[in-house]
């Protein structure tokens, strides 16, 4: 077990901040916090205020003004925001507006010097959303994530423990969760060490990923998988572990076996919407997965909720 636990340390260790492919490009490590910024609590009903972004957000992307979504969101949100938010002027489907209810908040325990919750909203779809205090407003980090089985029960009251990312044992395992899934879903064969119980939606991911070539032939596809630049973000979960918020990017390489591609991953028209083109001979497709995973106090992992999004196409 101890000799397991190593490997997969030192996995993580060589592939942190790296591409999934032999040498991928490294990742940003997050920027500092800005000199002078006072930590401070959430309240509830600060968290009600933000949580209605999401109705300004459905409204921005209703009249396609995506100055004003890039404006409302950042991390993953963002990444889900400022290209597919262009393309849907060139005739991309805009997303349809969803009213959230039954919404739960979890406040984290501990003044922050950037404040961020997380909620549950649980109609019409049971799903997370976590937001984040950045350049004196309020914007959507992560959402919806949908739930992909039964929420823990969060050690949480009035407000939630916040799992901080220098706690030896919850803090460790925390962070090693983005860099676990990398390490995952680098390894073809298994050799990583890092294990997902069967039916886990990363497995399924995993196996997605191996089979998409053989799907587009003649055309030939190769991907790549990064972390998010950005923030850990864990609260308690009750009895020890954390559920941890992160995204990861999955970036498609699809070369025409000709003049053009005979099989466009996401279809014809998606390349046109976002390249404003036609016919491509190569494409590089990027596609963002947003998760909320728990890691046990053993260090087993169980994706608990999980949302793709299509975020660029480029020539």
């Amino acid at each position: 077990m101890l000799r397991r636990l190593v490997a997969v340390l030192i996995s993580v260790a060589l592939l942190t901040g790296c591409g999934a492919r032999s040498g991928g490009e490294a990742t940003p490590a997050p920027e500092p916090a800005s000199e002078g910024a006072t930590a401070r609590t959430v309240v509830e009903d600060e968290a009600a205020t933000a949580f209605g972004l999401l109705e300004e957000l459905d409204e921005a992307r209703g009249k396609r003004d995506c100055d004003k979504v890039l404006f409302l969101t950042t991390s993953a949100a963002s990444e889900l925001g400022g290209r597919a938010c262009e393309a849907t002027r060139n005739g991309r489907p805009v997303p349809a507006p969803v009213s959230y209810g039954d919404v739960e908040y979890f406040l984290p325990d501990s003044p922050e010097e950037r404040p961020w919750f997380a909620a549950l909203a649980r109609k019409p779809q049971p799903s997370y959303f976590v937001f984040a205090y950045e350049e004196d407003r309020w914007r959507l980090a992560y959402g919806p994530v949908r739930l992909v089985g039964n929420a823990p029960r969060l050690d949480a009251d009035a407000i939630t423990r916040v799992v901080p990312t220098d706690d030896p044992e919850d803090g460790l395992r925390a962070r090693l969760v983005p860099q676990k899934h990398l390490a995952f879903l680098s390894d073809r064969v298994g050799l990583s060490g890092v294990r997902f119980a069967s039916g886990d939606p990363i497995r399924s991911l995993l196996t997605e990923l191996v089979r998409k070539p053989a799907t587009v032939r003649p055309d030939r596809l190769s991907y790549d998988v990064q972390l998010l630049p950005g923030d850990t973000r864990a609260l308690g979960v009750d009895g020890g572990g954390a559920l941890v918020f992160h995204a990861i990017k999955i970036i498609y390489t699809q070369k025409a076996h000709g003049r053009k591609l005979a099989h466009p991953l996401f279809g014809g028209a998606a390349v046109r919407a976002f390249t404003g083109g036609g016919d491509r001979a190569v494409v590089h497709v990027t596609e963002i997965v947003s998760l909320a995973t728990k890691v046990a106090q053993d260090g087993k992992l169980t994706t608990v909720a999980m949302s793709r999004g299509l975020a660029d196409i480029t020539r």
